[in-house]
Protein backbone atom coordinates (compact mmCIF):
# COMPACT_ATOMS: atom_id res chain seq x y z
CA UNK A 1 0.00 0.00 0.00
CA UNK A 2 2.79 2.42 0.84
CA UNK A 3 4.29 2.10 -2.66
CA UNK A 4 0.96 3.02 -4.24
CA UNK A 5 0.52 5.98 -1.91
CA UNK A 6 4.07 7.16 -2.59
CA UNK A 7 3.48 7.02 -6.36
CA UNK A 8 0.19 8.92 -6.09
CA UNK A 9 1.81 11.54 -3.86
CA UNK A 10 4.44 12.07 -6.55
CA UNK A 11 1.62 13.72 -8.53
CA UNK A 12 -0.62 14.91 -5.68
CA UNK A 13 1.26 15.63 -2.45
CA UNK A 14 -1.99 15.89 -0.50
CA UNK A 15 -3.41 12.54 -1.61
CA UNK A 16 -5.63 10.93 1.00
CA UNK A 17 -4.44 7.50 2.10
CA UNK A 18 -8.01 6.22 2.54
CA UNK A 19 -8.92 7.20 -1.02
CA UNK A 20 -5.87 5.44 -2.42
CA UNK A 21 -6.72 2.38 -0.32
CA UNK A 22 -10.21 2.30 -1.85
CA UNK A 23 -8.73 2.27 -5.35
CA UNK A 24 -6.29 -0.50 -4.38
CA UNK A 25 -9.19 -2.53 -2.96
CA UNK A 26 -11.27 -1.91 -6.10
CA UNK A 27 -8.45 -3.15 -8.34
CA UNK A 28 -7.69 -6.16 -6.16
CA UNK A 29 -6.23 -9.05 -8.08
CA UNK A 30 -5.35 -6.92 -11.12
CA UNK A 31 -2.48 -5.43 -9.14
CA UNK A 32 -0.78 -8.80 -8.73
CA UNK A 33 0.25 -8.97 -12.38
CA UNK A 34 2.75 -6.36 -13.60
CA UNK A 35 1.07 -5.94 -16.98
CA UNK A 36 -2.41 -5.41 -15.56
CA UNK A 37 -1.09 -3.11 -12.84
CA UNK A 38 0.01 -0.57 -15.47
CA UNK A 39 -1.86 1.62 -17.94
CA UNK A 40 -0.63 2.17 -21.49
CA UNK A 41 -1.62 5.55 -22.91
CA UNK A 42 -0.52 4.41 -26.36
CA UNK A 43 -3.06 1.55 -26.44
CA UNK A 44 -6.55 2.73 -27.48
CA UNK A 45 -8.12 -0.54 -26.29
CA UNK A 46 -6.58 -0.08 -22.84
CA UNK A 47 -7.86 3.49 -22.61
CA UNK A 48 -11.29 2.26 -23.72
CA UNK A 49 -11.30 -0.22 -20.84
CA UNK A 50 -10.34 2.55 -18.42
CA UNK A 51 -13.19 4.68 -19.77
CA UNK A 52 -15.74 1.86 -19.56
CA UNK A 53 -14.73 0.11 -16.34
CA UNK A 54 -13.37 2.91 -14.18
CA UNK A 55 -14.80 6.16 -15.44
CA UNK A 56 -18.14 4.75 -16.58
CA UNK A 57 -18.99 2.00 -14.12
CA UNK A 58 -17.18 3.10 -10.96
CA UNK A 59 -17.27 6.89 -11.28
CA UNK A 60 -20.60 7.03 -13.14
CA UNK A 61 -19.48 9.39 -15.93
CA UNK A 62 -21.53 8.58 -19.03
CA UNK A 63 -20.30 11.45 -21.21
CA UNK A 64 -17.65 9.77 -23.38
CA UNK A 65 -16.08 13.06 -24.46
CA UNK A 66 -15.70 14.18 -20.84
CA UNK A 67 -14.25 10.79 -19.89
CA UNK A 68 -11.80 10.80 -22.79
CA UNK A 69 -10.71 14.36 -22.01
CA UNK A 70 -9.94 13.39 -18.40
CA UNK A 71 -8.05 10.27 -19.49
CA UNK A 72 -5.99 12.25 -22.01
CA UNK A 73 -5.26 14.90 -19.38
CA UNK A 74 -3.89 12.20 -17.07
CA UNK A 75 -1.82 10.74 -19.91
CA UNK A 76 -0.31 14.21 -20.36
CA UNK A 77 0.33 14.61 -16.62
CA UNK A 78 2.07 11.22 -16.47
CA UNK A 79 3.83 11.46 -19.86
CA UNK A 80 7.32 11.32 -18.35
CA UNK A 81 6.53 8.13 -16.43
CA UNK A 82 7.16 5.05 -18.60
CA UNK A 83 5.38 2.78 -16.13
CA UNK A 84 2.06 4.42 -15.40
CA UNK A 85 0.72 2.69 -12.30
CA UNK A 86 -2.97 1.84 -12.54
CA UNK A 87 -3.70 3.05 -8.99
CA UNK A 88 -2.11 6.44 -9.70
CA UNK A 89 -3.76 6.68 -13.10
CA UNK A 90 -7.20 5.93 -11.65
CA UNK A 91 -6.65 8.36 -8.77
CA UNK A 92 -5.65 11.17 -11.11
CA UNK A 93 -8.55 10.42 -13.44
CA UNK A 94 -11.02 10.68 -10.55
CA UNK A 95 -9.31 13.89 -9.43
CA UNK A 96 -9.45 15.33 -12.95
CA UNK A 97 -13.20 14.64 -13.02
CA UNK A 98 -13.67 16.10 -9.53
CA UNK A 99 -14.94 12.77 -8.22
CA UNK A 100 -12.40 11.77 -5.57
CA UNK A 101 -15.01 12.38 -2.91
CA UNK A 102 -17.37 9.85 -4.49
CA UNK A 103 -14.96 6.96 -3.97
Amino acid sequence: MSDYLKDVRHYDAGADEATVAKIVKHLGIALRNRDSSLVSCSDPEELGRVRTSWVGKKLGVTDAAKADAAIQAVCAIMKDDRSKGRVTFYYLTAKELGLLGSL
